[in-house]
């Protein structure tokens, strides 16, 4: 639920980021985290759901697993985060307890493709927020650990729409998928396994 300590985590987050856009740090650097309509969209995706199991492929600094978390809380749950970066991952650490959301987060500091090879969890929803290149493969990763009715949602398939066009044109054309690019912020695609 989105307490006083979510909400003031959420606020220093975004503090930060806007921050390390204006001195305009290299990419490898930033947090890029989602913009805040997406964090509550993501919230709003996963709140509603029981026991509801999210698995998050770049969780960063955390920003986006504690928006998963914090819904997740309401009827149970949880998010595990997958986050290669060191230096992201001990942020990310400190900021899901800052927020109070441990209990319901869990953090694999390691690269998300060996993470997925050795996975038994199946999934409710999936988060994709990684390199733009790796999309495709991690879908079909993702999608093994995910039962019809499963949710996929990529993040920045319309501000990268040069690299990721294809990977939207790839699930709207899948009839096993019911997928929709929804314009919000840097562009959702969402990709619900129908079989």
């Amino acid at each position: 639920m989105l307490d006083e300590r979510v909400l003031e985590v959420l606020a220093r987050l975004e503090r930060e980021d806007e921050a390390e856009g204006e001195r305009d740090l290299p990419v490898q650097e930033r947090s890029l985290a989602v913009e805040p309509t997406t964090g509550r969209f993501l919230f709003s995706l996963v709140a509603p759901q029981t026991a509801c199991e999210v698995l998050e492929l770049g969780g960063s600094r955390g920003y986006s697993t504690i928006w998963l978390g914090a819904g997740v809380r309401y009827l149970g749950g949880r998010v595990l985060s997958v986050e290669q970066d060191p230096a992201k991952a001990e942020a990310w650490r400190r900021n899901v307890a800052d927020a109070g959301l441990a209990d319901w987060c869990e953090l694999v500091e390691a690269d998300a493709f060996g993470v997925l090879g050795g996975l038994e969890d199946i999934f409710d929803v999936v988060f994709l927020d990684a390199w733009k290149g790796d999309y495709e493969a991690l879908f079909a990763l993702a999608r093994r650990r995910l039962e019809p009715g499963g949710l996929v949602v990529a993040d920045n398939v319309l501000s990268h729409v040069e690299a990721l066009g294809a990977y939207s044109e790839a699930r709207q054309s899948d009839p096993t998928l019911a997928s929709v690019t929804v314009p919000l912020d840097r562009g959702l695609e969402l990709s619900v396994v129908l079989r």
